[in-house]
């Protein structure tokens, strides 16, 4: 654990030292408060009744978009192409340290961003404003789905930057992957029956609405883990098979 958690604080460094940190939390910020009082629906103060169903729908895009191509383009690509990542692995340390600490890393900065995301909610229902009694079941639930989602999309944005040493090949495959995987959602409805529920099982747009809508399914929970799991276990053995080439 040691040697995960030095990894881990190595990564969280190297973000806020160059402008990723910066460009992923405030970018996202921007853009949700955009989205959020101005453009989609006519903004926050035409919905007339107290709810972040908003922040739950502009999120996901956001995250699939820029905050995880972004900050995991880089965790194993960059190492590959600059040469660190070979002294990396033979220091005294377990290839599934670099793994977990790369990743903790990540889902670290994913998760400040959310926190930072509880600045919109506590503001217009706490303090300074009051504009309502918020339910907050749904709101964590809601925070829930996306750290889930974000856990999982990390793990696959990992996987694709240990499998080249270009971040723009890792972002652009971290991109298409959860775009599609997220987009395909749209879709279940408008198939065949059977299809659609294939669709339905696999999509991460299915499977985070339950959440937005303040239910927490244990299947989706599951499943998010799953994913997560099992990209996490590729992207050890893609890194282990350095060593046998």
């Amino acid at each position: 654990m040691q040697n995960i958690k030095t990894i881990a604080r190595r990564e969280m460094r190297a973000y806020f030292d160059s402008l990723v940190a910066y460009v992923v939390i405030g970018g996202s910020m921007l853009g949700l408060g955009i989205f959020f009082f101005l453009f989609q629906q006519g903004g926050f103060w035409q919905v007339d009744r107290a709810t972040m169903a908003r922040m739950f729908e502009f999120m996901p895009w956001a995250l699939t978009l820029l905050v995880i191509p972004l900050i995991t383009m880089r965790l194993l690509a960059d190492e590959k192409r600059s040469g660190t990542l070979e002294l990396l692995i033979t220091m005294p340390v377990k290839d599934s340290d670099v793994i977990l600490g790369k990743y903790f890393a990540a889902l670290g900065l994913a998760t400040v961003l959310l926190l930072a995301t509880l600045i919109y909610p506590i503001a217009m229902f706490v303090w300074p404003w009051h504009i309502g009694a918020l339910d907050w079941g749904p709101v964590f639930a809601g925070y829930l789905g996306l750290f889930l989602f974000s856990a999982a999309g990390i793990a696959i944005g990992l996987l694709y930057s240990s499998i080249t040493d270009s971040q723009i090949i890792a972002f652009f495959l971290t991109v298409t992957t959860l775009l599609f995987i997220y987009f395909i959602g749209s879709l279940a409805e408008t198939v065949h029956h059977a299809v659609g529920d294939v669709i339905s099982f696999v999509s991460f747009q299915s499977r985070f609405h339950p959440f937005a809508r303040g239910l927490v399914d244990t299947r989706d929970v599951l499943y998010f883990l799953s994913i997560t799991a099992i990209c996490l276990l590729i992207a050890f053995r893609s890194l282990e098979s350095r060593k046998w080439s």
